[in-house]
């Protein structure tokens, strides 16, 4: 399709001589706006990717991806109703579970907490728990005087293994002298820290038979946790789930529950791909300019190639081609640079902290504590799609406008 004459000539306008040196400035800077858009826009959708990957994996990994809520007065005789639940077609796991708002007090430092009564065999089987246990062993979590809580939450309060936290229920206990608070304590057996801020600061976890005890529930349970094999069919579920399980509760789903949350997220990530876009959009327009000027440049050179027997055709590939290679380069180069920068991006970010004494990714407003970024393929093959198809799209203009140059015009106004 193209030439050898016309590569030599078009990498021949691309290396500016020492009069047209303007025109090269405007043209390198064209290329770093390109690469650095394209590396921009790829680091900041892998960085939106493994934000809500995180979220997504932590959220689901403490939490069921469906939740049956019984009455104030709990749910009874819920054995058997697991039990039914598990034989429902998708469902992997039932666990019956207490939960509810309490505040914890130790060291003279108090701070609200959710409190929840799991199995010990429930527990277990909740990896995102058990393979991040930083201090103690689950082995001791059984019985009705054990808590398992959050790593963070233990620092707070000044917490060690075998130290006691002071567990303080708002429903309290009525007297003559009126509502007096549940108070009990409970000795630490371990604690975990599963990379999110909320629930490593806190959640508490007891065995069940203690939150039965504590919160007054002989027998009974708050909530059916129930995981299925596939997370995103979980809402489809509900109905198979409603039959199965009767009239005893309300039900939600994890993409209900968290609806607000993750649509927040999705808006920003689509609001960030449009505004970086802008970035290769005013690099693309720098390349139209500095094309049109490399055009104007070189009339005398086009006149005298038309002269030669050059046809139009041949001029139009000719800056066509000296226009694609600065995109093409530059798109190039940022794929390059994003793709290092988001595989790294956390050790990077640990090196600017340790270089400027400060914290770049604060776990108290992010959630996470550590920065994740997942690079999506058809994400980076989209993006270097546009960035091309921009820089093709800006370099037909100045094509076509040196092509409808004639050498008649051209060599009398020299």
């Amino acid at each position: 399709m193209f030439t050898a004459f016309e590569w030599m000539m078009a990498m021949r306008y691309l290396r500016a001589r020492r009069q047209e040196g303007f025109i090269s400035v405007i043209a390198w800077f064209s290329l770093l706006g390109i690469a650095l858009g394209v590396a921009t826009l790829i680091i900041v959708m892998a960085v939106m990717n493994g934000f809500r990957q995180e979220l997504l994996s932590r959220i689901l990994g403490l939490n069921g991806h469906l939740s049956i809520y019984g009455p104030p007065a709990g749910l009874t005789q819920f054995d058997g109703l697991v039990k039914t639940l598990a034989d429902v077609a998708g469902v992997v796991l039932v666990d019956p579970m207490i939960e509810g708002q309490a505040m914890v007090t130790a060291n003279g430092v108090a701070r609200g907490a959710v409190v929840r009564g799991l199995r010990p065999a429930d527990i277990r089987r909740r990896t995102i728990l058990t393979e991040n246990i930083t201090s103690g062993s689950l082995d001791d979590f059984k019985g009705e005087n054990a808590v398992l809580i959050g790593s963070r939450l233990a620092e707070r309060l000044g917490l060690a293994i075998g130290d006691k936290i002071t567990v303080i229920s708002p429903k309290g206990n009525i007297t003559a002298f009126g509502t007096v608070p549940r108070v009990r304590s409970y000795p630490v057996v371990a604690t975990f820290n599963i990379g999110m801020f909320e629930y490593d600061s806190g959640f508490v976890f007891m065995p069940l038979e203690a939150a039965q005890i504590y919160f007054r529930l002989p027998n009974s349970v708050t909530t059916l946790e129930i995981f299925v094999e596939d997370p995103d069919d979980a809402p489809s579920m509900v109905r198979d789930i409603r039959a199965a399980a009767g009239d005893v509760g309300r039900i939600h789903d994890w993409q209900r529950a968290n609806a607000s949350f993750f649509n927040a997220i999705q808006v920003e990530r689509n609001v960030m791909f449009l505004i970086l876009t802008l970035i290769i959009v005013v690099a693309a327009f720098n390349i139209v300019s500095s094309m049109i000027m490399l055009v104007k440049d070189k009339g005398r050179d086009i006149a005298i190639l038309r002269t030669m027997g050059a046809t139009r055709g041949m001029i139009m590939r000719i800056f066509f081609l000296s226009g694609v290679s600065i995109g093409v380069i530059g798109t190039f180069c940022g794929v390059i640079l994003g793709l290092a920068f988001s595989t790294n991006i956390e050790t990077i970010r640990q090196w600017i902290q340790a270089l400027t004494g400060t914290e770049l990714f604060a776990a108290e407003i992010y959630f996470l504590s550590r920065l994740p970024a997942v690079v999506d393929e058809v994400e980076v093959v989209a993006i270097v799609v546009m960035a091309l198809a921009l820089t093709f799209l800006a370099t037909i203009y100045p094509s076509w406008r040196a092509a409808r140059i004639e050498p008649a015009e051209a060599l009398r106004y020299e």
